[in-house]
């Protein structure tokens, strides 16, 4: 019985590792909780101030050895025109576990004058991800089983665009440029193009005032498979007292393929910005005909901006923190 327990487990949280875990840092929503570093390079040292965030992401509430994720990213503006960041992430899906670092140079051109948004920006992003398997536990007599904890290391890079103009905001990310990958497995299983391409285009309202509005929509598309996904996003910001409150939406699509057509996600955010410091909690749920797993996807977000300059007429809030 434990023989077989096993080889459910490690098939089942195999499966789910190959689909979605061996391309670095993964591609949530989370961006979303003023986070867009996180999946644009270019957006390190975008805004007047500098800004830390640390998540931590959990899925099958529950379950042992369920999906997990751990982030923390900083970045800021050095000098005049230059930005800089940092990420660390720990992925870890059952058995199979990446942990990574990656560091982002950026540069901002500024379009208008100083004090107005139109800015053309330009980022590069190189890491170092560590990928490990735990065969330590598996009882299974296969001559394919170490029963050692197996570990590969392997580098890779990002290249990110960006323009901004007054509230107008777009992105251009190319991930995983470098043909270079882990080597736990044979290459008849793993692919060494790892490539996906990711664009945000969004216009932000009513700067000013008390209410504010934030749509915007993010596309991104899988050279290797030609998986395609859409996330149509809707944001809004209320400002009471001496904070801001914030919700937000998301619902991505698959398309363009038979394993996800039909695959939907729904993602309710609500957040809180008080000074320097803004809290969020994140919930995903699947919908749809075809359901990989019925539980939710929870996660927190907390961040700290700091080094923060004057902000500009007009721009979205990742040019301009509320607070």
């Amino acid at each position: 019985m434990k023989t077989l327990t096993n080889l459910i487990i490690s098939l089942f949280f195999a499966g789910a590792y190959f689909a979605n875990a061996q391309e670095t840092l993964p591609v949530y929503s989370d961006y979303l909780s003023d986070n867009v570093y996180l999946i644009h390079p270019a957006a390190a040292g975008i805004g007047n101030c500098g800004k830390v965030r640390v998540t931590a992401r959990s899925q099958w509430n529950g379950i042992p050895d369920a999906p997990a994720l751990q982030t923390l990213s900083i970045h800021s503006r050095v000098g005049e025109n230059m930005g800089a960041g940092l990420i660390l992430f720990n992925d870890k899906n059952g058995y199979h576990s990446q942990q990574g670092v990656q560091a982002t140079y950026a540069y901002h051109i500024n379009l208008g004058r100083p004090e107005e948004t139109n800015q053309l920006s330009f980022a590069l992003s190189l890491m170092a991800v560590n990928n490990t398997v735990d065969e330590s536990q598996f009882v299974l007599p296969d001559p394919v089983i170490s029963q050692i904890v197996r570990s590969e290391s392997y580098f890779n890079a990002d290249f990110g665009m960006a323009y901004h103009n007054k509230g107008f905001f777009s992105y251009f990310t190319a991930k995983n440029i470098m043909l270079s990958a882990r080597n736990l497995y044979s290459q008849r299983y793993e692919s060494l193009n790892l490539r996906r391409y990711l664009v945000t285009l969004g216009y932000y309202y009513g700067q000013g005032k008390s209410f504010q509005l934030e749509p915007s929509v993010m596309m991104q598309a899988i050279e290797r498979t030609g998986e395609m996904f859409v996330d149509l996003n809707l944001k809004v910001y209320k400002n009471v007292a001496d904070a801001q409150i914030w919700a937000a939406f998301s619902y991505r699509k698959g398309m363009d393929n038979a394993t996800t057509e039909e695959l939907n996600y729904l993602t309710p955010i609500v957040g809180v910005n008080y000074k320097n410091f803004m809290v969020s909690y994140t919930y995903t749920k699947q919908a749809g005909d075809i359901l990989f797993d019925d539980a939710g996807y929870h996660q927190i977000t907390l961040g700290f901006n700091f080094l923060c300059r004057e902000p500009r007429r007009s721009g979205c809030p990742n040019i301009n923190a509320s607070f």
